[in-house]
């Protein structure tokens, strides 16, 4: 999700469209409407459809963010704390290992 977020931002940034998900934004009906198509194609079609009738990818943005914040505070520390518990010598095989590692990342 956060990867996620930061991607998001970053090609906005880069198309000229950031401030359409910004508070208070002045941006054209062309602008909302291009980066409203790149939102709506980058999340899950469950979330397209709960979402079809929002037209400002600001309001769709907010909407999302506030779907999903909770899971910054809550999946991101228990990441860091597995993380932090996890010990090469408490598994019996490398694969072990990377699998609890990958669980952990994602």
């Amino acid at each position: 999700l956060l990867s996620w977020i930061l991607d998001v931002k970053l090609h906005l940034s880069a198309k000229k469209l950031r401030h359409t998900i910004d508070e208070e934004n002045a941006a054209s009906n062309e602008e909302r409407t291009t980066a409203l198509i790149f939102l709506r194609h980058h999340i899950d079609d469950s979330l397209k459809y709960e979402y079809l009738t929002v037209e400002n990818p600001l309001e769709l943005w907010q909407n999302l963010n506030d779907r999903f914040k909770y899971l910054k505070a809550i999946v991101l520390s228990k990441a860091l704390n597995d993380w932090s518990q996890l010990r090469f010598q408490d598994f019996k095989t490398v694969f072990e290992y990377n699998f609890t590692l990958f669980k952990i990342i994602s």
